[in-house]
């Protein structure tokens, strides 16, 4: 039965609410695309009013009797109707935020538990549903991906911060504050050790942080950036690659966007309460917030060894493993590292901030479709090969991805076993390869053809796979439990 999990069903909601484009335009990018066509629009609308009352204000110098107070009361209107603009983007400017924090609490919820690893598993579970869902081939890659990335990048920001709190590497003030002297090997168990403490720190730093990494690129659908992705008559493909100036032009605009969008579109969150010390304390260290969010977008442009790697570096893995251009290939996902190394190179990024990472996630993407040889029973190299999926963070040995596995007798199965698969047995190492070349290409077609749901269109393909699409298998809502405990 083809059909979506609970948590499935949560993800591709979630993602909806972000990047999607609804009739009912209340995504977090469908409200920052209203704000950057009305607000314009309103701001305008003022600049003639505010002309208007200076013009009134300089007839009533001059006016007597009842022609005064006609002027009066035009003005009275006039300033009314300026003081409706403000009340409307007090209000708009609250609503705004306050969905874009719900979803900020949303993503930490459905990616973090009680301790490292937990985090870790949801992670895992939150990044791999991602790839498994998305199309891997087809027109629909492009579209797909620009809604999916950005609360990607949002959960690798929030392993990388974990990753750099471990390894006592936190150079930034305003988070080693919050970090209320808890020492590096005891940040693993932060949320059990000091409930009190971590709330705070999930508050105003990693909510802050989830926050920066959904807008980091939010300019991108400014009209003036519209103008650049679309053309003048808007008939170019929006992820065609830019010349260079209008790739600088582009993030200009991006940036200086995403920042007017965060100071004027959502702005500092609103205090309830009745202590006026509580009060007090709230708006500074929502004043420390709204810095320490600036700081991050501003600083990720050109990082070097500071905070906004936590935005850079996973924007960058997120550019390549969710692509949206059409050069666009499923089975060279494992070479992002190359990219990210050859950007560290170039001083885009912090060469440390990428080596996290790696550690982290490994050479393979969560989600990724594993072709390996099994083993024997006596340990030697099976005439055969099988499929599995990434399914796990922090992997041993980078190039050795933690799978579970998809198929066992060249059958497909919902409850495999999870393994390690070395590199010795994973096809995507063209070493690998070459120790199944003295299998008949009759038995690797007979294989292709137990294995391939659309055996038929891939006759042409290579007969050892590199890797497999996993879209159609993960599609089943019995195979989408690929990170339940095995007992």
């Amino acid at each position: 039965m083809i059909s979506d999990s609970i948590f499935t069903s949560q993800v591709k909601s979630l993602i909806s609410r972000t990047f999607g484009r609804s009739a009912a335009h209340d995504s977090v990018l469908d409200r920052a695309i209203n704000f950057f066509t009305s607000h314009a629009f309103a701001a305008h609308q003022k600049e003639l009013l505010t002309e208007k009352v200076d013009k009134l204000q300089s007839q009533l110098s001059k006016a007597k009797g009842n022609s005064k107070k006609a002027i009066e009361q035009q003005l009275n209107q006039v300033n009314t109707k300026l003081l409706g603009f403000g009340e409307q983007d007090t209000s708009a400017r609250k609503t705004r935020y306050e969905h874009l924090f719900n979803i900020c609490e949303e993503i930490i919820s459905l990616t973090e538990g009680e301790d490292f690893n937990e985090n870790n598993r949801k992670s895992a579970q939150f990044l791999g549903t991602i790839q498994l869902f998305s199309p891997t081939e087809g027109a629909k890659i492009s579209q797909n991906n620009e809604q999916c990335k950005s609360i990607y990048k949002a959960v690798l920001s929030l392993r990388m911060l974990d990753a750099l709190c471990i390894a006592g590497q936190v150079n930034d003030e305003y988070v080693k504050h919050y970090l209320q002297d808890i020492p590096a090997d005891k940040f693993k168990n932060f949320a059990t050790e000091a409930p009190e403490a971590y709330q705070e720190f999930v508050l105003w730093v990693k909510i802050p942080i989830v926050m920066a990494a959904l807008i980091q690129d939010i300019g991108n659908f400014h009209p003036d950036a519209q103008e650049i992705l679309l053309g003048e008559n808007a008939d170019q493909d929006p992820h065609r690659t830019l010349l260079i100036e209008e790739r600088k032009q582009l993030l200009q605009i991006n940036y200086r966007e995403t920042v007017r969008y965060f100071i004027t579109g959502l702005g500092e969150q609103a205090y309830f309460g009745n202590s006026r010390d509580d009060r007090d304390n709230f708006v500074q260290a929502e004043q420390k917030r709204l810095v320490f969010v600036r700081h991050l977008l501003k600083s990720s442009v050109h990082p070097k060894e500071g905070i906004g790697n936590l935005l850079k570096v996973p924007q960058i893995y997120t550019s390549i493993i969710l692509s949206t251009k059409a050069n666009y290939q499923y089975k060279l996902l494992p070479k992002v590292y190359q990219v990210l190394n050859q950007n560290a190179e170039r001083g885009n990024c912090s060469q440390k901030a990428v080596d996290i990472l790696y550690r982290i996630t490994g050479m393979f993407p969560q989600g990724y479709g594993v072709t390996y040889i099994p083993s024997e029973s006596d340990g030697s190299p099976s005439d055969c090969y099988e499929y599995a999926i990434v399914n796990r963070l922090y992997p041993d040995n980078p190039l050795h991805p933690k799978c579970r596995i998809a198929t066992r007798k060249l059958g497909f199965i919902g409850f495999g076993q999870d393994i390690t698969i070395s590199k010795d047995r994973n096809l995507y190492f063209p070493e690998t390869v070459k120790k199944m070349s003295s299998i008949s290409k009759e038995r690797l077609n007979e294989i292709l053809e137990l294995l391939a749901s659309n055996y038929k269109e891939r006759q042409d393909l290579d007969l050892l796979p590199r890797c497999w699409h996993t879209k159609d298998f993960f599609s089943m809502k019995n195979n989408q439990k690929l990170w339940v405990k095995l007992t």
